[in-house]
């Protein structure tokens, strides 16, 4: 026989990876497909039935009623002669059809079959990958009752197939999402020991630094001297800052677990993160408005945490001999809220709007910040179960929001 020419070829190759995507090859037959076979061989009134699927060179009877399953080249295989019919072939005398006169399992050399009747298998986008067969060693018929029934239960083949492929590529899927489960888990459980020892290791000394600073603010020398007072509130409240820090290193390791919600006003937790920056605000004259904010079932320490975030980078991050201007808003949008905080400072590029809220990732100059607020502020929404995100803008300034569940 002459060599088959390149879109014979192409064909066969998408049959082979269709079909070996049903994972029956090699294997005996599941017990859906085997049931599926001897009902046909019932419906049909036939002593033999086969499900063939083609590869790109060979036919395969993954299962069979009547006869035992057999792997041939597709050149021996009748199915293979007629794959691409859509609809059913019934041969009643092989041995008169010229298509299978000399085919092997009409002659003798593989089998006898006289009558052969088959539906085609095709995928749900178009690829014929087998026949649905019937045989008989005698000539015989079948009425228009029985071929319909025989595309029927070829559609209900492909069912079973499809859903077996289905069916695996869902556990692969499930163990692959398991797996990254799990390393989230092993990562997340590693950046919790790894922020409590880093509170640890820094609060210890930080403590004393505070304590100390607390002594010194007593002392009547210190009370006296009007700059000696401002050099030790500058070592409390940089303690303070560092605390702060410390802090949010630690929240960023922990934060996920439970939540201790509450009814929660939004503008109280706003103006005591801003009474908390009133050093800073009065460094950089800056003023923060808050407006009407509405009660929400929060978290309150992770809302703090979130505000003053928020507030501090509104007033650091500042334009040249701009004072900052600040101001808080919000309101109620169905089942969420929404709150922003809009201020008139440097701005973040619109090509940055995302990565600032990458750990360690810095949404201003190099000298401020750590990278890690703006972290830990999307954590905290997060786990709320809110979403937080930077508002495109022309000019300067920047206005970052975030929704809350009402």
């Amino acid at each position: 026989m002459g060599q088959a020419g390149p879109g014979v070829r192409e064909a066969g190759l998408r049959r082979q990876d269709k079909v070996e995507q049903y994972d029956v090859l090699g294997s005996a037959p599941s017990a859906d497909l085997q049931a599926l076979i001897d009902l046909v061989a019932q419906v049909l009134d036939a002593p033999m039935a086969a499900i063939n699927l083609l590869t790109a060179t060979e036919q395969h009877m993954v299962a069979t009623s009547g006869i035992d399953p057999v792997v041939c080249s597709t050149e021996e295989s009748m199915c293979a002669v007629v794959a691409a019919e859509p609809g059913p072939v019934v041969v009643p005398d092989a041995t008169v059809d010229p298509r299978f006169s000399a085919n092997p399992f009409v002659t003798g050399v593989l089998d006898e079959f006289r009558f052969y009747a088959s539906a085609a298998l095709v995928t749900p986008d178009g690829v014929p990958v087998g026949r649905l067969c019937v045989f008989d060693r005698e000539p015989r018929e079948l009425n228009q009752q029985q071929r319909g029934a025989l595309v029927t239960l070829a559609g209900r083949v492909m069912d079973i197939l499809e859903l077996r492929s289905r069916s695996r590529q869902l556990e692969t899927s499930l163990a692959e999402l398991t797996a990254v489960r799990d390393e989230l888990r092993r990562s997340n459980h590693e950046l919790s020991l790894f922020a409590q020892q880093v509170s640890h290791d820094l609060r210890t000394p930080l403590t004393g630094i505070l304590s100390n600073a607390e002594v010194l603010a007593g002392e009547p020398v210190v009370q006296d001297d009007g700059d000696l007072r401002v050099l030790v509130d500058d070592i409390a409240f940089s303690g303070r800052r560092m605390n702060d820090l410390i802090g949010h290193v630690l929240a960023y390791g922990q934060v996920g677990g439970h939540l201790t919600l509450s009814p929660t006003p939004l503008r109280a937790v706003f103006h005591r993160a801003r009474a908390d920056l009133c050093r800073l605000v009065e460094e950089r004259d800056a003023v923060i408005e808050l407006d009407d904010l509405p009660i929400v079932p929060c978290d309150p320490d992770l809302l703090y945490s979130v505000a003053l975030n928020l507030l501090a980078n509104a007033v650091k991050f500042a334009r040249p001999d701009v004072p900052p201007r600040v101001r808080v808003s919000g309101e109620s949008a169905g089942d969420s809220v929404r709150v922003r905080v809009s201020d008139n400072g440097v701005g973040v590029p619109a090509e940055r709007a995302d990565e600032v809220f990458g750990l360690f990732v810095r949404g201003g100059s190099d000298t401020e910040g750590h990278g890690i607020g703006l972290a830990t502020t999307k954590r905290n929404v997060e786990a709320h179960g809110g979403r937080i995100g930077i508002e495109a803008s022309q000019g300067p300034g920047t206005t970052i929001w975030f929704t809350l569940p009402a």
